[in-house]
């Protein structure tokens, strides 16, 4: 089983900001795979899932705030006895261009709360990263930028990124940078 984790912040408020790209990417894999999204609180979280072959592929949108998102993540993992390696999660990158991401397997957060919140709640650090670039700001501090609308159409990039996790099921991930612009 994969675990695909878009991470995000609910509600109207945040529903198109920088720091709820991992929503946007999710909220696009469940609608190319016709996955219906739904709230289950014993998880805090929405998620639905399809099936690739064998396999089954769980998406998850943690209910919990980006900062404790990793809650979420630790009550599925535990549940359905997921290795942390077969753990997805989608998350802005404010050290990434626009239109670039980043696959990686383990490292540290970042400074990224949410991620961090991941790794301290499941234990490791060892799960598959794929931080979506959003940019940054000269002039404006990084925790409200990502809080911001994005001010350019960004339909391309949650697209080309959802594919690219939509393929990666079919065969092995792999640490990569792609430029999807």
């Amino acid at each position: 089983m994969k675990l695909i984790v878009g991470l995000g912040n609910p509600g109207e408020k945040y529903k198109n900001t920088r720091h709820n790209i991992g929503f946007m990417v999710l909220d696009e894999i469940a609608r190319k795979r016709g996955v219906v999204m739904r709230l289950e609180n014993q998880f805090e979280s929405e998620k639905g899932d399809f099936n690739i072959g064998e396999e089954r592929v769980m998406l998850v949108k943690p209910q919990t705030f980006m900062n404790n998102s990793g809650e979420a993540v630790s009550k599925l993992k535990n549940y359905y006895k997921i290795d942390s390696e077969d753990i997805w999660v989608i998350h802005d990158d404010v050290d990434l261009e626009l239109g670039k991401i980043r696959i990686v397997l383990g490292g540290s957060s970042a400074g990224h709360k949410g991620a961090q919140s991941v790794i301290d709640n499941i234990g490791t650090d060892r799960f598959w990263r794929i931080r979506v670039g959003v940019g940054k700001s000269d002039g404006i501090p990084t925790e409200d930028w990502v809080l911001q609308n994005f001010s350019q159409n960004i339909t391309q990039i949650i697209d080309k990124t959802a594919n690219i996790m939509i393929d990666s099921l079919s065969k092995e991930i792999e640490s990569q940078t792609i430029n999807i612009n």
